[in-house]
């Protein structure tokens, strides 16, 4: 089985940074996919940024040019660097996954860490 593990959240002033962290655990041979989604109270969880083992990214047009997505293969983990917050950047923050381990592929979701960008 494959576990994600997110951390970094938590409350920050408006134009402040976080950094989550997604560590992955388990049986894993390759990460095809690391990706972050974010779900705001009364939304629908979106997209925020992807990251290929190729090497691509894409990132929502919300974040584009403020967030960035990043990886360290040796540790199975990536991370999202969050600059310049806003307010409606406030959601619960998710980390996935589309793993290899060898003999099935499958795609996982970490537990979510709260972000909140207040003053």
């Amino acid at each position: 089985q494959v576990q994600l593990v997110e951390s970094g959240g938590g409350l920050v002033q408006p134009g402040g940074s976080l950094r989550l962290s997604c560590a992955a655990s388990g049986s894993i041979r390759s990460i095809y996919v690391m990706a972050w989604y974010r779900q705001a109270p009364g939304n629908q969880r979106e997209m925020v940024a992807i990251l290929t083992n190729a090497g691509s990214t894409d990132y929502a047009d919300s974040v584009k040019g403020r967030f960035t997505i990043s990886r360290d293969n040796a540790k199975n983990t990536w991370y999202l660097q969050m600059n310049s917050l806003k307010p409606e950047d406030t959601a619960v923050y998710y980390c996935n996954g589309v793993v290899s381990q060898g003999f099935i592929n499958g795609a996982y979701w970490g537990q979510g860490t709260q972000v909140t960008v207040s003053s």
